[in-house]
Parts: structure tokens; C-alpha cells; sequence
């Protein structure tokens, strides 16, 4: 499946086409409305219940493998039957060991501190006035995603901590997963003393409720697409609710003058092989035409491992016995997620930078280098959620940056840029303190 088919039946699938019919409508406002609720208790919830029901979560995740497990096989050999691609199919598939780190993403969260409450700032005023800035939820979050079971427990841990309702639409693709899943971890709220409405899907409404998502200004407070381009974007275009951007990652590689193969192979690797369905996996590799060598031993390894390579002419004459596809215009844009990658060898650091400006989604820009002057120059000259030397891409990622999970990655520059974690499902409220003052 190609990556258009695949971002279009991603598309298809997660929020359709035709106006949302008015019971689509009546349920995502009710489910929002019983969410509210949940979410004014959340806000006052303190952090120890909050991690007790983190961890109870997390336990009853790994109490229910076998259950989990069987409903993905049904959702596993839906997409098999419909000709779902591998690359999708591995995000999909939850087994023992990823539910495992389900329930260790969750402990994670509990461990870190609640931004709940926090002082961003405060001063006394000349007057006398007390002023505290304080972080709060932001109170309904609603997320579109899709084939992402692991998703629906990240997104519900987050939501739990930050003192957030969630609502979830999570397409068809992995539907029955997503149904024991929710199920899951609403028994365990209960049983935490916690409302259950504090996580709801609203999958049961379809394509059409997502669409009604989109229109529930006033009941949801942020909305998060995440998926391939065309999903994202269409989310963006249709919205009335505000729309945090994330996930496009056409991620780039550059080698630099000196890159070193001993360094470099590692790194491209792991940033295209290890998971390339995912955001932060490498799509193009930019070799510097003085480090030859270096490249012809990275496209050499990710040959070898299974790697597709859209070369152009200069990076397909570094490995002459090596298979390539003619590089277009349109492989330089493309997000593949799956075992591809375009090549291009570049006569600087600048046309390098260059390239990345034309072609980068804002995600991840990495670059391999000894040079501390490349180094600092790539760092200025790039404009992206996050900026990475010497390492793979694949560490522009909440839980590897230290924030637990993640709500998305966002590659815009208002209110969160870069990985979501809590802080980010927070926003500030001013706490003024007087003694009768009056305003001259």
C-alpha cells in the first residue's frame, strides 16, 4: 500500500466524509457533557488517588493480557482480510511484552510530579496585590487517531494525570481492541473511587461522530488528530474546536563532511528500521558529497536490511552494485512510513539546510557530525519541533525524553511544540489577592 492509500484510507476511516447526522451529534454532546463532569472532579482529585488509579490501571492491563490479546486478533485479522499494510498491521498488534509497557508507561507517569497546582509565576505588586499564576487542566481533550490500540491507554494515563477528560474516536481499524481496552480502564477508575466518565469512546457513533467532534465548541477543549497527513490535516481544515498539530514527520537525516561510518550506520538504522511506521522514523538522507564513503556504508546497511532506496543519480553512483529507485519530487515530500527512503547527496551544511526548509513538516531534523561548528550551525539553521546530533530520531519521543507517555507529537509553535506530555494538557490560571482594593 502506498503511502497516499495509506493516509487516505487512514482518512476514510477515522472521520469520513458527510455531514455528521444529528444523532452523531446528541451523543458525543452527551458523552462530552458526562466527561465535564468527570473532569471537575479530576481537577480537584490530589496526586496520590491519581497514581493509585495510574498503577490499578496498569495492573489490570497486564490482569487482562489474554483478553486484550484476543481482541486484537480479531482487529489483526480484519486489517489482514482487507489488505492492510505491515507497517500498519505493527502498529496495531499488541502483545504480552507491549502491554508490559503499557502498564510501564502508566508507573512512569505516576512517578513524575503533577503539574497540577504548580506556580509558573508569582509576585506581590507594589499596591499590595498577591498575584499567582497556576497550572489547571484544560478539562475535555479529544483525540482522533488510528490502528494505535497503545494510544487509547496513553491518552487515558495523561488525561488521568493532567486532571483531564478524555474523549477517544479510534476508527474501525482497531475498534474491538479499543472496546476491551476502554472497558478495562473504566472498571479500574471505579474501583480507584474515580468517575469512569473521565475516559469514554465514542467509537459506537462511527465515522460520524468524529465529525461531530470536530463541531462541539464549548464541550471539548482541545482537539488532537494523530495519524498519516491527510487525517491530520483534514482535522485542521474542518475543525471549529482548537486543534493542537501533530504527528507529520517527514524526518530527515544529514551526514555531514566528516560523519563517521562507525556512528553513522548505527544511527540511520535505528532511525529508519527499528519502527518505520512511526512519526519519528528518518524518510530522507542527505549525504554530504565529501562523505562518500560514509554514505555508501549507510545505504549499504539499510539495503541490507530491507530498506527501499529513492536515490538520486550522485547518491545512487555511491553503491553501484546496489538496487535504487530513481528519486522524484514527490519522494522528497513523502512521509513513507515503511521500509523507504530518499537519498540526495548535497555539496554543503547549507544546501542540506536547504532542503530540509523546502521539504521538513517541522517534527525532527538530525545530523551526524564531529564538526562543533556544523553542529551549532545545523542547531540555528533548523526550524523544527526538535533538533537532534549524533543520535537516532527516534528519541523525539515523550516517554525516551523523560515525560511518560505522550498525548502526540506536535509540530506546531502555539501553546506545545514537540513531544505532549502533562504540561502540556495544562493551562494557566491567574489567582489574584487583594484586601479591599479598587482599581484607580
Amino acid at each position: 500500500m502506498t503511502a497516499t492509500h495509506l493516509a487516505s484510507s487512514q482518512l476514510a476511516d477515522a472521520v469520513g466524509g458527510s455531514e455528521p447526522p444529528a444523532d452523531a451529534d446528541a451523543l458525543v454532546a452527551e458523552r462530552a457533557g458526562r466527561a465535564r463532569e468527570a473532569s471537575r472532579v479530576l481537577a480537584a482529585t490530589t496526586r496520590q488517588d491519581k497514581d493509585a488509579a495510574l498503577i490499578a490501571i496498569g495492573a489490570a492491563l497486564v490482569a487482562n493480557s489474554s483478553r486484550i490479546i484476543e481482541a486484537n486478533a480479531v482487529d489483526l485479522r480484519r486489517g489482514e482480510e482487507n489488505g492492510t499494510s505491515a507497517s500498519l498491521l505493527d502498529r496495531l498488534r499488541l502483545d504480552e511484552s507491549r502491554i508490559a509497557g503499557l502498564r510501564g508507561a502508566l508507573e512512569e507517569l505516576a512517578a513524575l510530579p503533577d503539574p497540577i497546582g504548580e506556580v509558573v509565576r508569582g509576585q506581590t505588586l507594589p499596591n499590595g496585590l498577591r498575584l499567582r499564576q497556576l497550572r489547571v487542566p484544560l478539562g475535555v481533550v479529544g483525540v482522533i487517531y488510528e490502528a494505535r490500540p497503545n494510544v487509547t491507554v496513553d491518552i487515558a494515563g495523561i488525561g488521568l494525570k493532567s486532571g483531564n477528560a478524555v474523549l477517544l474516536r479510534g476508527g474501525s481499524a482497531a475498534a474491538t481492541t479499543n472496546g476491551v481496552l476502554v472497558e478495562i480502564i473504566r472498571e479500574s477508575l471505579t474501583a480507584s473511587g474515580l468517575p469512569a466518565d473521565a475516559v469514554q469512546s465514542v467509537d459506537d457513533g462511527g465515522r460520524a461522530a468524529a465529525q461531530s467532534m470536530m463541531r462541539a465548541v464549548g464541550l471539548i477543549d482541545l482537539l488532537v488528530p494523530r495519524g498519516g497527513r491527510s487525517l491530520i490535516q483534514e482535522v485542521v481544515r474542518s475543525s471549529r474546536v482548537p486543534v493542537v498539530q501533530t504527528g507529520e514527520g517527514n524526518v530527515h537525516l544529514y551526514l555531514d563532511a566528516d560523519a563517521d561510518a562507525a556512528r553513522a550506520v548505527p544511527i540511520a538504522l535505528n532511525a529508519k528500521v527499528q519502527r518505520p511506521s512511526v512519526c519519528n522514523a528518518a524518510e530522507t538522507l542527505l549525504v554530504h558529497a565529501a562523505a562518500g564513503e560514509t554514505g555508501a556504508a549507510v545505504l549499504t546497511a539499510l539495503f541490507q536490511a530491507g530498506v527501499r532506496l529513492h536515490a538520486d543519480e550522485r547518491a545512487a553512483a555511491l553503491v553501484p552494485g546496489v538496487p535504487v529507485l530513481p528519486a522524484t519530487e514527490e519522494d522528497w515530500a513523502t512521509e513513507y512510513g515503511d521500509l523507504d527512503i530518499a537519498v540526495r547527496v548535497v555539496d554543503s551544511l547549507e544546501e542540506a539546510l536547504e532542503h530540509i526548509r523546502r521539504y521538513s513538516t517541522g517534527h525532527t531534523e538530525a545530523i551526524v557530525t564531529d564538526s562543533l561548528a556544523s553542529q551549532r550551525a545545523f542547531i540555528r539553521g533548523v526550524d523544527s519541533a526538535a533538533v537532534i546530533v549524533n543520535a537516532s530520531t527516534r528519541f523525539t519521543d515523550g516517554g525516551q525524553l523523560g515525560l511518560g507517555a505522550e498525548v502526540g507529537i506536535s509540530t506546531q509553535k502555539m501553546h506545545a511544540r514537540g513531544p505532549m506530555g502533562l504540561t502540556e494538557l495544562t493551562t494557566t490560571q491567574w489567582i489574584v489577592e487583594g484586601d479591599g482594593h479598587v482599581r484607580s
